[in-house]
């Protein structure tokens, strides 16, 4: 079985609640390039202009818990990541890093030695910073997992398939459903197509079509 997470990619409201970093300090970040989403379209004022990889999720929380819980000012840390992009470009989840004071300690590749990052100095890390993998990872499942209330209900949302009738908690439109449908799938086979989705959505689909259709 892939240990690939749930979904490859975040838009910034997703990525606000999953890190708790605001929109605001993600646009912010992005514009004084600190940290650039991996998939952003050149020009950032289109609508989902910047999508982020689980990776780079994985990458803010440890961000944000350097700053959070552990004090270490933003100038230093952009240090640190300009440092980690010499090593890797996904340096911040590549490797395992600690907090000494407000100093940030990593493994050298080179050596195997505990140094810091940004000056170099090998020390002895203490307060190691927890892995945040597996923490993003049953978030991002939590982000994911539809409401009881939306199950059987249609939505509509101009920020969601341009206004079109969707299944509730979800991005599926009603009118992918009736062409599943009418090209003769049962209720089954077009659960296999969108695993998301229950009889009661698609009952709930196929009444709307119908009606919008009267």
């Amino acid at each position: 079985m892939s240990d690939d997470p749930i979904i490859a990619a975040f838009t910034e409201d997703q990525v606000e609640r999953l890190t708790g970093l605001t929109v605001s300090q993600l646009r912010y970040w992005d514009r004084t390039k600190f940290f650039v989403p991996s998939y952003a379209d050149e020009n950032r004022r289109s609508a989902y202009s910047r999508i982020y990889s689980f990776k780079d999720v994985a990458a803010l929380r440890t961000i944000s818990v350097l700053r959070r819980q552990h004090n270490v000012p933003l100038q230093y840390l952009r240090k640190v990541g300009a440092q980690l992009r010499q090593l890797a470009d996904d340096g911040w989840t590549r490797f395992s890093l600690y907090v000494l004071g407000k100093t940030v300690i990593f493994h050298d590749p080179e050596t195997g030695y505990p140094r810091e990052v940004v000056g170099h100095q090998y020390v002895v890390p203490s307060v190691p910073l927890a892995v945040v993998f597996a923490d993003t990872k049953r978030d991002v499942a939590g982000l994911t997992k539809r409401a009881e209330s939306a199950i059987g209900q249609i939505d509509q949302s101009r920020n969601v398939s341009h206004n079109a009738a969707v299944i509730a908690g979800t991005r599926i439109p009603t009118a992918a459903v009736k062409r599943f449908k009418d090209a003769g799938y049962s209720v089954e086979k077009i659960i296999e197509e969108y695993p998301d989705l229950t009889p009661r959505d698609i009952e709930a689909a196929l009444a709307y079509e119908a009606r919008a259709a009267a």
